[in-house]
């Protein structure tokens, strides 16, 4: 397990907060009174490729390992937060079309939390990792007043997550699928070049958001379209996969081709804002994922174009804050001790 730079020793009881991935766990711990005990990542291998039994094992050793590196006793753990990768239940039930990390059959209508609860003897409290990243974005944004505000996330990885946050608490719907922001469909005027093809999402819909802003609508949808426009882009000899892993690199530096699908992808997501403004009003739009990840003049030029493609009233404008998601390689496991501190503070574990 890979160390933390910085760790203290408990000062009260916690909640142990577990992120799972497709290749690696990690791990943090939130005191009682909403300390982080460690201000790092903290990984081991998440073994999700090897099946269910070897993931909640490597799940329990990243539970032990930031136990051991915190110094905290596990008399002191009052319950843990877990997220995965959707598509999954409300409870961590995960669904029988399995997401990416999850193909293997073995892991199709898999209690993931239920059977780390048992390996663990103590309460797990589940999202997935959209929802968790979300509510962690809301709390460190809002501070002391995060139960008074309401939120919308946007997640952009290899498809696009989404978060719903009112009076500080998940929107979770009644199975546990509220927040998949990435299927919902858009109006394509204003995102699309004229005669471009309606991109099509793996799950089936026509102009979704996930269609459009994710690395699987990069390679599916908008780079093959993009390259019959700029022929001779060194992108148009690399295989499409290579080929849309690669393009962010050239939006960092201004390339034409890149900035065509980037801004495709920003006014996307402003399309899906807008329409969040209209459902539930929120106090802040927060944005993630990769273009977190890139260069700073890169991730403010992407949320600039969101912003200036969200539709808002005067009053909500004046209202509403834009920001990226903080943290966004602890949020996951951030985000899913929040929740099992608030669980536990409001005596439903």
């Amino acid at each position: 397990m890979d160390r933390a730079e910085t760790v203290r020793t408990p000062s009260s009881w916690v909640v142990v907060g577990l992120d799972n991935g497709g290749t690696c766990n990690n791990a943090t711990v939130l005191d009682a009174t909403g300390q982080f005990l460690v201000s790092n990542l903290v990984e081991n291998p998440s073994r999700v490729l090897d099946g269910p039994e070897s993931a909640v094992e490597a799940l329990a050793e990243a539970f032990t390992g930031i136990l051991e590196l915190t110094s905290t006793p596990l008399s002191l753990v009052r319950a843990v937060g877990l997220d995965t990768p959707g598509p999954a239940s409300a409870n961590g039930v995960i669904s029988s079309k399995g997401a990416t990390n999850f193909n293997m059959a073995a892991w199709h209508g898999f209690d993931i939390r239920g059977a780390l609860e048992k390996r663990l003897g103590l309460s797990v409290v589940y999202h997935n990792d959209a929802n968790a990243a979300a509510l962690y974005a809301h709390h460190r944004h809002f501070g002391a007043e995060a139960l008074e505000k309401g939120s919308v996330s946007a997640i952009v990885g290899t498809g696009l997550g989404g978060g719903v946050v009112e009076n500080g608490k998940v929107i979770r719907g009644a199975a546990g699928m509220a927040g998949e922001l990435g299927h919902v469909q858009i109006p394509l005027h204003g995102v699309l070049d004229d005669g471009q093809p309606v991109p099509v999402c793996n799950c089936g819909f026509e102009g979704d958001v996930e269609s459009i802003a994710s690395l699987t609508g990069i390679k599916k949808n908008l780079l093959p379209y993009w390259l019959t426009r700029f022929p001779d882009h060194p992108l148009a000899g690399e295989p499409i996969e290579r080929a849309a892993k690669l393009l962010r690199g050239y939006g960092e530096k201004d390339d034409p081709l890149a900035i065509a699908v980037f801004s495709q992808q920003a006014r996307a997501i402003g399309k899906l804002f807008t329409i969040a403004a209209n459902f539930t009003d929120p106090d802040a739009y927060f944005l993630g994922g990769g273009v977190v990840e890139a260069a700073p003049h890169f991730r403010q030029w992407f949320l600039n174009t969101v912003r200036e493609s969200t539709q808002l009233r005067d009053e909500q404008a004046r209202a509403a804050t834009f920001a990226l998601v903080p943290d966004l390689d602890m949020a996951g496991a951030r985000g899913a001790a929040v929740a099992a501190l608030d669980a536990v503070a409001a005596g439903t574990r």
